[in-house]
């Protein structure tokens, strides 16, 4: 048996039962058939189009389970096909500024981008489909050998690789359409870092050649990193910032740099579709409303509470979502929401309110007559999850889900829920 006819018959079993019987095979490259077993079940969770590819190298763990899901790529896609759209509005309109004019006349007409950071490769594949021409730039021998047999098996023939240092190879790089860079998020250590300026590589210091040498810049960083920061850090050149989650997670922050295009600044917070749950995309302008104060609603006497996604959480938007639906936070710490009618686009979870109690024994007992089991949340409350369901005696699970939280009056509350949507 070869090692391909081995991978291939394999690939749904437990690598680590595999590497057991490594001897049974010894025909077989049995350390490089189990990273491309591994890497292929990883696949067909992050990427099935690739695992469906026959003939795909995949790379070591890390590199796996570092690279984005396809939801997230094809996101970047769609967001790289509207900034593209966009620019080549701006270049065949009659531009009254010269700055602009000096500016747009370094960009050939047909579109292209570089992918300074190239990884695996998955991000490339999906954003190099909205041009005309894209370059893969990576200092990894290895992965550069591997993006560049698997291009073509997954139908990429715009495409040109290049084994080169970012930093090095961005100072003689021809005026591009789009840039992008996924600078890398560890130190020599390799400990995680979430500052833009600990990332690698420097995107602030390299900022002015990004601007001078493309349209606009794509940059993908950790969603741990304050989005705040590091619009401050690049020194009014963000236009957009995508905060992108996929089922209930953040997975990844996205800013779009750019000076060509003059806007105010706006937040995307996304919520990418599941197979349970539809996109769910809200967006704002920072800083565009007031806070809403907690008077229109009672906390004991509402009908609805709405949780916000996981990107709503990150981007901090609490003012702009309420005033947006119309719904009133139980505190302004407590981030849940608060309706007397349901919110059919809410961009996060609904629940319809059963029971309000506050943390007195008798309330409590009468309450939760019947609950057994309850999904448990806390939100700026002075117990965690875990005590307070060792307090209420209750198990994890069900249909039921309580918040306890804080009101603005200072009195702690459970709002005993069943979800809505």
């Amino acid at each position: 048996m070869t090692t391909a006819e081995f991978i291939r018959e394999y690939r749904e079993r437990d690598i680590r039962q595999l590497a057991l019987q490594a001897n049974r095979f010894p025909d077989v490259d049995m350390l490089y058939a189990l990273d491309q077993i591994q890497g292929w079940q990883i696949a067909r969770r992050k990427l099935p189009k690739w695992a469906a590819c026959d003939g795909v190298i995949f790379p070591p763990h890390l590199s796996m389970e570092q690279c984005s899901s396809e939801p997230t790529a094809q996101y970047k896609l769609n967001l790289a096909m509207e900034w593209t759209t966009l620019n080549s509005e701006l270049s065949t309109q009659n531009c009254r500024r010269q700055q602009f004019k000096t500016q747009n006349s370094k960009f050939k007409t047909s579109t292209r981008m570089t992918d300074l950071t190239g990884g695996f490769g998955v991000d490339f594949s999906f954003t190099s489909c909205a041009f005309a021409a894209a370059t893969y730039v990576e200092r990894n021998e290895q992965l550069c050998h591997i993006v560049e047999h698997n291009l073509p098996l997954l139908g990429l023939n715009n495409a040109t690789v290049v084994c080169a240092d970012a930093v090095e190879y961005l100072s003689t790089v021809e005026p591009q359409t789009m840039l992008f860079l996924d600078p890398a998020r560890r130190d020599e250590h390799g400990a995680k870092t979430v500052m833009l300026a600990d990332c690698t590589p420097d995107v602030v210091q390299l900022l002015p050649k990004l601007l001078e040498k493309s349209r606009f810049t794509m940059l993908k960083l950790s969603p741990m990193l304050d989005w705040h920061k590091a619009v401050d850090d690049l020194q009014g050149t963000v236009r957009e910032v995508h905060i992108v989650s996929v089922g209930g997670e953040c997975k990844e922050l996205l800013l779009v740099l750019s000076t060509v295009v003059e806007s105010e600044l706006k937040v995307y917070c996304a919520d990418l579709s599941t197979a349970s749950a539809p996109l769910s995309l809200f967006v704002y302008t920072p800083g565009s409303s007031a806070p809403v104060v907690n008077s229109k609603f009672k906390t004991q006497n509402s009908k609805f509470v709405h949780e916000p996604n996981a990107s709503i959480m990150k981007a901090g938007c609490f003012d702009e979502l309420a005033a947006a639906y119309g719904v009133s936070p139980v505190s302004r710490n407590s981030h849940l929401f608060l309706s007397d009618e349901p919110i059919e686009d809410f961009p996060g979870r609904s629940f319809v309110v059963e029971c309000v109690t506050t943390m007195n024994k008798g309330e409590l007992r009468k309450a939760l007559v019947g609950i057994e089991k309850a999904n448990i949340a806390t939100r700026n409350f002075p117990l965690t999850v875990a005590e307070l369901r060792k307090r209420l005696k209750i198990k994890d699970g069900g249909d039921v889900y309580i918040f306890a939280t804080t009101t603005a009056e200072g009195e702690h509350l459970l709002l005993i829920s069943r979800k809505y949507r």
